[in-house]
């Protein structure tokens, strides 16, 4: 499983021209899921998102807080595409991406997993045509892989 996650000061989610999601101060995830991926990605990928630092602290410490800490919200965005492998020709192949069926699965868990921590937690609209306008609040932003955890 695969998060691109970004510190944010705002954060929204549009399908055509309806606003399904908003945030302000936070993170914004966006989630791919692999197909080899399972219940222990799920618990990574879902602990680092609430637990990593990206907020600054008190007294200027850099990067001290993580989201909850300093009461922000987590919007996360399902985007298989960031299982594109550009390896090989110029059209990107997704096959090490998992099944709709399957990633929508683990997705919906991932989230679940976020909603049960006292986080504010929005999500996009599975499988569909999203446009997402965020303000990266940095810019910080930070690749989480549950496949490079050890």
């Amino acid at each position: 499983m695969r998060a691109v996650v970004q510190r944010v000061s705002e954060a929204r989610v549009h399908v055509g021209d309806r606003l399904v999601a908003e945030i302000g101060r936070g993170v914004l995830a966006l989630v791919a899921i692999g197909r080899d991926d399972g219940p222990d990605d799920v618990h990574y990928v879902a602990g680092k998102i609430r637990d990593v630092r990206l907020f600054d602290g008190e007294g200027g410490q850099h990067m001290h807080r993580s989201v909850g800490e300093v009461g922000g919200a987590v919007l996360v965005v399902s985007q298989f595409t960031l299982y594109g492998d550009v390896r090989h020709g110029r059209r990107p192949s997704f096959i090490a991406a998992a099944s709709p069926a399957d990633a929508r699965t683990l997705y919906e868990d991932l989230v679940r997993e976020l909603q049960q921590t006292p986080l504010a937690v929005a999500t996009g609209e599975f499988q569909a045509m999203m446009r997402v306008e965020l303000v990266n609040d940095g810019p910080v932003t930070i690749l989480i892989d549950s496949a490079r955890q050890f």
